[in-house]
């Protein structure tokens, strides 16, 4: 590091999370500088040492890294060494890495990870709408005006971030969807609420047998195998990027 940063910059230049997150890591007294316990705004110079639960932060120039996952179903979205199924340990990727958004347990498909920070930070804005696409099947066949409904916004529960443990009734955002089979259908989101498209489906009456995400934005999951990642292109990368941009 070159020169000063304010920590939850520092944290999220060093990839460990965005700045959001940084922000409750710092609120919650786990971050120190220099031995003493950061607040929110603190500057860190280029010789502090940073630590989060009293473990070394290095933040150094580095090569952006971005990789496209195949998740199974089975593994988990958490860095927590005590869930034996977590995502890094999944891949052991020889880098420091984390997900830029979340894809529960039950569901599979395309999971991007990455080093950057800000490229986290900038792809969660939920006001953005970026798009996400998932390949859906429930437990019977889904009727049309269910499908109509979804797609025009259901009142679904989800809980408050500023009460942990609190919910509250909000309506999703109107999304597209097509349908595939009876029971299948592919439906683009814009946003990324908890458990999303299994609460509206719940809405509805029906219950997810199989959740795919096919598409992060630009970039598809295409024919990778389960379990197995690939580089994410330059080509793919520019077209993020303009995309983030918009």
């Amino acid at each position: 590091m070159k020169e000063s940063l304010r920590i939850n910059k520092y944290l999220q230049e060093a990839g460990l999370c965005s700045r959001r997150a940084a922000d409750e890591l710092i609120r919650a007294g786990r971050v120190t500088i220099d031995g003493k316990t950061a607040q929110l705004g603190t500057q860190v110079e280029p010789d502090s040492v940073v630590c989060v639960d009293g473990r070394p932060v290095l933040c150094e120039e580095r090569e952006r890294i971005l990789i496209a996952v195949n998740k199974p179903v089975g593994i988990v979205c958490t860095e927590d060494p005590r869930e034996k199924d977590n995502i890094i340990g999944f891949l052991h990727y020889p880098k420091r890495i984390t997900y830029a958004g979340r894809l529960d347990k039950r569901s599979q498909g395309l999971l991007l990870m990455t080093n950057d920070g800000d490229l986290i930070e900038r792809m969660m804005r939920g006001r953005n709408a970026h798009e996400k696409e998932y390949e859906v099947t429930a437990d019977r066949p889904i009727a049309d005006e269910d499908l109509i409904r979804m797609s025009g916004g259901v009142p679904i529960e989800i809980e408050k971030r500023s009460e942990p443990g609190q919910v509250e009734t909000v309506v999703t955002r109107p999304c597209q969807i097509v349908r595939i089979n009876d029971r299948s259908f592919r439906i683009i989101l814009t946003q990324g609420l908890n458990r999303q498209i299994r609460k509206m489906c719940e809405a509805c009456g029906y219950k997810v047998v199989s959740l795919t995400r096919v598409r992060i934005m630009n970039i598809r999951l295409g024919d990778l195998k389960s379990g197995a990642w690939r580089h994410v292109t330059e080509e793919e990368i520019h077209e993020l990027e303009k995309l983030l941009d918009a």
